[in-house]
């Protein structure tokens, strides 16, 4: 198996593409990169993102998504791996976040309280869903879906995602197919 089938069989375990996969493959080199117009994030976009990171994977036992600087992380790959299309869709995203966030609660999503942001991001769920089963193929993807499937990937493999949210060995042993589990163990990071 090579990396590009790899990739794609993770993608369909998750229930579909992960956009921004590419970059496992490219190593993130987009012409996006060089061109003048590649995006730029502020300081209060990677806020912004930490927060809609947050909502979706808060801090319990283990850290959340801000402690793990999902942000920063989804700066880099938009920005450095998205195709400009993509890039623009997420840019978007971001504003129609905070408006959608306006006419739900009345406030920004930086100014809801965590439930409202948590019943924001539930009806934006239920909508980049439906979108998603019924777009077209040249569609572009819904933003929200973009920002949930990086801050799952940005959690998950950063260190605070891999060594406290999961179990994690830096350098497994041998394969052991037959090992107990035990409801509620941990997923393995390795």
């Amino acid at each position: 198996m090579n990396r590009r089938e790899a990739i794609s069989s993770v993608a369909l375990l998750l229930g579909g593409t992960i956009l921004g996969a590419e970059a496992f493959l490219s190593g993130c080199k987009t012409k996006s990169t060089t061109e003048a117009g590649a995006v730029n994030f502020s300081a209060d976009d990677v806020s912004f993102l930490n927060e809609v990171a947050e909502t979706i994977l808060p801090a319990t036992s283990t850290p959340g998504a801000k402690a793990a600087k999902v942000g920063d992380f989804m700066t880099v790959i938009v920005r450095d791996c998205y195709e400009p299309k993509d890039q623009t869709t997420f840019m978007e995203g971001l504003k129609k976040l905070d408006e959608a966030s306006k006419k739900m609660n009345s406030k920004s999503f930086m100014e809801s309280t965590p439930e409202q942001r948590h019943n924001l991001l539930v009806a934006l769920d239920k909508e980049q869903k439906d979108y998603q089963k019924n777009k077209k193929k040249e569609d572009p993807t819904h933003y929200f879906r973009m920002m949930k499937e990086l801050t799952l990937w940005g959690y998950f493999t950063s260190e605070i995602g891999a060594k406290q949210a999961l179990r994690y060995v830096a350098v497994p042993g041998k394969y052991e197919g037959c090992i107990p589990y035990k409801k509620g163990d941990k997923a393995w990071a390795t």
